[in-house]
């Protein structure tokens, strides 16, 4: 008896899933076909029925996570009043936590596929980009909501804002996980500065509302 196509995208998406978590854990190119269709419960035979090759599972798998988390980071942002900056001040004390340096298979994508995305397909460092650019502008609007506060004023634009505090993020929780196991307390110390510094500089002083992209904003 042949596959419905329900079943068919069902188990596509348990692929896509079960590669995803494997990928976060132990990168790319170590993770082999015939495990990762183990760990989805499937045959290693079934996987060119779904994709035609690993590269092409791998662009599929980060189109999808980098998906997820700009909309994981958008429905927290409409769950929060935007005045006062509060908002940003929320996810810099997210991003830079305990909590989330050990949520390597749901944190953020960019942290979990950066290392990985050099070395990968065109297509697939095309949909980390997309993904990247969607957040940068997220950020620079909780920004707006948060001017510097008096005497730390910054001429940059909210764009150059917004890069320079995401690559302080990624950078900050990249290096913190990379000595958790050896090093607690340095892992601790690299998250506890650099989120203080970050809170230090974006200050709670405006009632600036902002206003998420159409395009990225959830179906109410």
């Amino acid at each position: 008896m042949g596959v419905s196509k329900e079943q068919a995208v069902d188990n596509r998406r348990a692929i896509v899933a079960a590669a995803a978590k494997l990928f976060r854990e132990r990168g790319v190119d170590g993770v082999g076909i015939a495990e990762l269709m183990k760990a989805a419960g499937f045959t290693q035979g079934g996987f060119y029925n779904h994709f035609k090759s690993k590269e092409a599972l791998v662009a599929e798998v980060i189109a999808a996570e980098m998906s997820k988390g700009t909309a994981e980071l958008v429905r927290e942002l409409q769950g929060i009043a935007p005045e006062g900056g509060g908002r940003l001040e929320r996810q810099i004390n997210k991003y830079l936590s305990k909590e989330h340096r050990l949520d390597v298979d749901g944190g953020c994508p960019v942290a979990g596929f950066s290392g990985d995305t050099p070395r990968l397909s065109v297509d697939a460092r095309s949909q980390f980009a997309v993904g990247l650019d969607d957040i940068i502008t997220i950020l620079a609007g909780l920004i707006a909501e948060a001017p510097s506060k008096p005497g730390t004023q910054d001429r940059r634009t909210l764009r150059e804002q917004a890069i320079s505090l995401y690559a302080q993020l990624v950078g900050a929780l990249v290096l913190s996980r990379a000595v958790a196991e050896p090093d607690a307390a340095l892992a601790d110390e690299v998250l506890e500065s650099s989120r203080r510094n970050l809170l230090a500089h974006f200050g709670r002083s405006s009632t600036i509302t902002v206003q998420v992209p159409s395009s990225l904003r959830l179906a109410e």
